[in-house]
């Protein structure tokens, strides 16, 4: 643009505008030299950004290898879109969230809030509730499939990795904390130090929110799940769930008797209410359920006579809400929710006797 522009300059003005152009081609070629100067730059990057392919990730299907920095980025599973929108990236498809309050895209409206942020008021949303629609994924040409959360089998896995390279879990299907989501899904993506920053930012956020309630550190507390149609049993969600993980970011802690159980092989754990002491020191539980959930379990025989129960120092988180969604955490409903979470489990905690 810099030397055309300076050609038509010099026809315009022969004669006594000479020097005159002459000015205007000191301008031009400084011009020239920034945008010279800018490409170099950009050249420069995207030869630092490619050098580092290609990055090889381990999962629990294998090492999936990236050969260059991918660009167009689909998922699959819950809530690893959240790490790319985060990151100011908007993908080319995302999976339909399975539960809480949905916008009506399908999604939950922290992600329909991030991705408004950066632009993206339609996206394309696949409708893989009941199983992955493998068509759908593959009509969006990705680059890199991310499923860092999530719970793909080796066969969807294999049919995946015909499309596009795929960043699975490290080890067991739903089982990926935020900040292991999080870590996975920015490599794969080419953005593994903005992952990181990420991170830090979610926990000063953390931190900051934490400090409103100092008297929460220390508190014990589990995630449990009752169906209070039949409370013969119940199910202990264990430190595999990011669930139970993420309560440790809020300064609670799991009761030994608690951790004893968790054999490293489950996300959850049955438990018969014969064996209800189990759940005898807690400060507090998290459950799931709606406005009649408290008092059918102080109502059982069994589940009543844990003294959380009894007391009311327990969280209901409504089945149809969106704060239900956000206690498998991402980035994103961290950010959106913490402050309503800790304020019910504040709540809960100020029954506790």
């Amino acid at each position: 643009m810099g030397k055309r522009f300076l050609t038509s300059i010099l026809a315009m003005t022969l004669g006594v505008a000479m020097l005159s152009a002459c000015g205007k081609e000191t301008s031009v070629d400084t011009a020239d030299t920034k945008q010279e100067s800018a490409d170099t730059d950009e050249s420069a990057q995207e030869k630092v950004d490619q050098s580092a392919y290609p990055i090889e990730i381990e999962t629990a299907f294998g090492t999936v290898t990236i050969d260059e920095k991918p660009e167009r980025i689909a998922t699959v599973g819950w809530a690893n879109h959240d790490i790319p929108i985060a990151l100011g990236v908007t993908p080319v498809g995302v999976s339909k969230a399975n539960y809480g309050l949905l916008d009506d895209n399908g999604l939950l409206f922290w992600s329909n809030d991030g991705l408004k942020a950066i632009g993206e008021e339609e996206p394309v949303v696949f409708d893989d509730v009941d199983g992955i629609d493998f068509e759908a994924v593959a009509a969006v040409e990705p680059d890199v499939i991310l499923a860092a959360y999530s719970g793909i089998t080796q066969e969807e896995y294999d049919t995946l990795s015909q499309i596009a390279p795929v960043v699975a879990y490290e080890s067991q299907p739903w089982a990926t904390d935020w900040r292991t989501m999080t870590r996975l899904d920015s490599k794969g993506m080419g953005m593994e130090a903005e992952g990181e920053a990420l991170i830090s930012e979610v926990e000063a956020f953390i931190d900051e929110q934490l400090a409103q309630y100092p008297d929460m550190e220390g508190k014990t507390a589990a995630f449990v799940y009752f169906d209070p149609t039949d409370l013969g049993s119940f199910y202990v969600y264990t430190s595999l769930d990011p669930r139970a993980l993420f309560l440790n970011d809020l300064g609670l802690t799991i009761p030994e008797e608690v951790k004893a159980i968790d054999d490293g092989t489950s996300f959850t754990i049955s438990i018969s209410s014969e064996n209800i002491d189990l759940l005898k020191n807690l400060d507090l539980i998290i459950t799931y359920g709606d406005d009649t959930t408290l008092a059918a379990l102080q109502a059982d025989s069994l589940v009543s006579q844990v003294p959380a129960v009894a007391n009311g120092a327990v969280v209901v988180m409504d089945n149809n809400s969106a704060i239900a969604a956000s206690c498998t955490p991402s980035p994103l409903s961290i950010k959106a929710t913490l402050p309503e979470y800790l304020e019910m489990i504040n709540q809960a905690l100020s029954n506790a006797k």
